[in-house]
């Protein structure tokens, strides 16, 4: 035998012990994600025989474990790709306590599911529905845990449907998702490169590709619809047209890429928020958000504020929206740092309620981990 033909053999050896040694960490994986499964199901009878009503999903909880996971990864894998590995595990154990109904802003393939899996996980059951202010409704009724919807965008702005439901509902604030946005040229089978005469999109994802589809595609008609996933819908079954949407869409209506990566800037990104009937403990690392109504005289924006400002809780977002009462008078909305039940975030609550006609709290809730 050759030296050659050794050097093989050993190499095939070596090979041999690592898949020997990787299919036994696969067992002993499968053994503990099978121990924290019936961990699971123990907490469930746990709580269900102390209050028949007992919330299975707890946001800080969740967010704790994953910041705690982040920070305990050794590597090579990246902090949110363990953390992601450890979402879908917790998502997977949580559907054996309580199957979690999560309603957002469809159709299926939008970028709302996208963050709506991307928080729950996909054991979730998600629901879509045609308007920001149904899924606020099935939340009310009951007939979803929670529900998820966008409020703004990093290049777009604040979406005002989702600020004016926030006026007439009871519903908290219970986590928010921070997604990046990313927009791809979709075509169907049918359509070749050289053809594209049409593309569909959502109005504000052609405005995001506007100088891309100058360059690309200047002679094709661009065709405003009602959701990106509604485009990629519509293309599936025509001639000649192309999408513009996400992977979810892509993958949802098997569309194939014909450019990748198309919007004009690239720190494009949409916060969501998740929710719920209920308040949120504190998990380390919050916000709050509240609306505020103030008296029509000089300062009182001024006078808003400056509590926020004296207590250093830092602000970051303050949005105005005309009230539903009165012509010419607004509401805030507002983020800042901090839970409602912090001894500096309560001292300036206090003194804002003193200040404000109307001041409600929308929620205190874990700052986004993923």
């Amino acid at each position: 035998m050759n030296d050659h033909s050794r050097d093989e053999q050993h190499d095939e050896s070596d090979l041999e012990q690592l898949r020997q040694r990787i299919d036994h960490i696969d067992s002993e994986l499968i053994r503990l994600i099978s121990e924290r499964a019936q961990c699971a199901q123990v907490v469930a009878r746990v709580k269900l025989a102390e209050d028949p009503q007992a919330l299975f999903y707890r946001p800080e909880r969740e967010a704790q474990v994953l910041k705690r996971v982040m920070a305990l990864n050794p590597g090579p894998l990246p902090g949110e790709e363990l953390a992601r590995l450890f979402r879908e595990m917790m998502s997977a154990c949580l559907a054996l306590e309580q199957p979690i109904r999560v309603a957002y802003l469809g159709p299926e393939g939008t970028f709302t599911q996208q963050a709506a899996l991307k928080h729950f996980g996909d054991s979730a059951v998600d629901v879509p529905l045609p308007a920001i202010d149904e899924v606020f409704r099935e939340v009310e009724a009951g007939s979803a845990h929670y529900g998820v919807v966008p409020v703004e965008n990093s290049t777009e702005g604040v979406v005002n449907n989702t600020l004016d439901s926030f006026m007439d509902t009871s519903l908290r604030i219970c986590g928010e998702v921070v997604l990046r946005i990313h927009h791809h040229l979709l075509v169907g089978e049918n359509t070749r490169r050289d053809r594209v005469s049409r593309i569909y999109s959502h109005a504000q994802s052609l405005a995001q590709c506007r100088k891309w589809l100058d360059a690309h595609y200047p002679h094709a008609e661009r065709v405003a619809v009602s959701s990106n996933a509604e485009a990629a819908r519509l293309v599936r079954s025509e001639w000649h047209s192309a999408a513009i949407a996400g992977d979810m869409a892509a993958r949802r209506y098997e569309l194939e890429h014909l450019a990748e990566k198309i919007e004009d800037l690239p720190d494009n990104s949409t916060r969501f928020l998740i929710i719920g009937n209920h308040d949120v403990p504190p998990s380390g690392e919050d916000k709050t958000s509240l609306v505020a109504a103030m008296r029509n005289q000089p300062g009182a924006l001024h006078d808003l504020l400056e509590p926020f400002h004296r207590h250093r809780i830092d602000m970051t977002r303050l949005e105005s929206r005309p009230s539903r009462h009165g012509v010419w008078n607004y509401v805030f909305f507002i983020d800042f740092k901090g839970h409602q039940d912090d001894p500096l975030v309560r001292a300036a609550l206090e003194e804002v309620r003193l200040r404000a006609a109307e001041i409600r709290v929308l929620g205190s809730y874990p700052v986004g981990v993923l």
